[in-house]
């Protein structure tokens, strides 16, 4: 892939209000982004691709939404206090730190070959919960946003009528301090993941380890356009934490090689022993048909929310030659996922008459879908705004359409242009 499309994603995303510096104003923070109106719009579009697909469609899935800050004693208990750590090196000369596999043989910032032995970090987030000074208590912005799945899980079952095997799902914020963020929202210290912690019977452990294997990786095959650049990378044995049978990563391949997406992960029964060691409170589910007592194995599949998109960004980007030195740039994004379902042009936006049909078509069309309105410009400049975003029809109202109620419709991906009747354009749409 083009070494440069990471440049020109990143440009695009600022340009166009998809992706946005966080503090800019004031030089910035690293590892810290804010979405724009467009991109706000495709990772919550994005977000509800993945619920709709992982919890509104099955019925042994639910959801929870769980606090960013819990117990300290919960991070304890995780092994994230103690164990929750990551490699640096600096180089002696501009004393710029790096995780170990981020340099070759130099230094990237300055090219000098000498670096201090790699040391240890942890990449929780402190803070205190509290308002006296000298009684706050030490807490943590969670590293992980799955263990408040393992908090509720007894609270689920309680409350709700799921048996064994069953899922809980969440979608959430996590943080780490990460020494070398990058990449634009690949690498990132604040950022949200989507996960699935499925509880199982041990006997049925590789069943269903297997099950959600694949239907990760189809889930992603119906998300991507490109997919030869999917791929599924195993964990080696010897790499694995010692409860773990098996881990495999669904990668994409990005402008700098194979990169994560999501984790596909054998976690047996740690986290619940872990906890239920930690607090004292019995966490064994009780099968109601058998009367089975037993602490549930659990299979996880974890992914990040924006690194998923940062990779739509790149599988959706185009530059198209339409001859005579005319580059196109679009985002031939997935459809559900792109900010805008449509967008509504008036041909002429002065003209009163086709501007008020033409709001008629957009209140119309607004209940039902997300589409925007645009009226700057001629009509190319507005084709080309939408290209870039990624907004798969143009809407155009003319004057035939005060004639005969029909519009013009354009298709992102092949520049086709049809008449359609308004009235078919909810269809059309969805």
């Amino acid at each position: 892939m083009s070494q440069d499309l990471l440049q020109k994603i990143t440009a695009l995303a600022k340009r166009r209000g998809i992706i946005f510096p966080n503090s800019e104003i004031y030089g910035g923070i690293g590892g810290f982004y804010d979405y724009g109106p467009v991109g706000v719009e495709m990772k919550n579009n994005l977000k509800r691709y993945w619920w709709k697909n992982m919890v509104d469609k099955r019925e042994n899935v639910v959801g929870i939404d769980g606090t960013i800050i819990t117990h300290p004693k919960v991070w304890e208990a995780s092994g994230h206090v103690q164990g929750f750590s990551d490699e640096v090196v600096e180089c002696k000369k501009c004393h710029q730190r790096f995780r170990p596999e981020d340099i070759q043989e130099k230094c990237p910032k300055c090219g000098s070959t000498e670096f201090t032995d790699s040391r240890k970090y942890n990449m929780l987030f402190k803070t205190e919960v509290g308002v006296v000074e000298g009684e706050k208590m030490d807490a943590y912005l969670r590293g992980e946003a799955c263990q408040t799945i393992y908090l509720d899980f007894m609270n689920v079952v309680d409350s709700t009528r799921q048996q064994i095997p069953f899922g809980i799902a969440q979608i959430g914020k996590a943080f780490r301090n990460e020494v070398t963020p990058g990449k634009l929202t690949f690498r990132s210290r604040e950022f949200e993941q989507w996960d699935l912690q499925f509880f199982v019977h041990p006997d049925d452990m590789e069943k269903w380890f297997e099950y959600w294997k694949e239907e990760r990786m189809k889930f992603y095959k119906e998300l991507y356009r490109k997919q030869e650049n999917l791929r599924f990378y195993e964990h080696p044995q010897d790499k694995l934490v010692f409860y773990a049978k098996k881990a495999f990563d669904v990668e994409y391949l990005s402008p700098w090689g194979w990169a994560e997406n999501e984790g596909i992960h054998w976690r047996s029964d740690y986290d619940l022993t872990q906890h239920s060691k930690f607090s004292g409170k019995e966490l064994k589910y009780t099968d109601p048909k058998t009367g089975e007592k037993y602490i549930p194995w659990i299979v996880e599949t974890s992914g990040g929310v924006d690194r998923t998109l940062l990779m739509l960004l790149f599988d959706a980007y185009e530059e198209e030659d339409l001859g005579d030195g005319n580059i196109r740039t679009v985002l031939k994004i997935h459809p559900e996922i792109a900010a805008y379902k449509a967008a509504v042009f008036p041909l002429v936006g002065n003209k009163e008459d086709i501007s008020k049909k033409a709001r008629e078509v957009f209140d119309l069309l607004s209940d039902k879908h997300k589409v925007v309105w645009d009226d700057r410009g001629n009509i190319g400049k507005r084709y080309r705004y939408q290209d870039e975003i990624g907004t798969p029809y143009c809407i155009t109202i003319d004057y035939e359409t005060l004639e005969n109620n029909s519009v013009t419709v354009r298709d992102r991906d092949t520049m086709e242009q049809k008449r359609v009747n308004i009235e078919d354009l909810d269809s059309i749409l969805s």
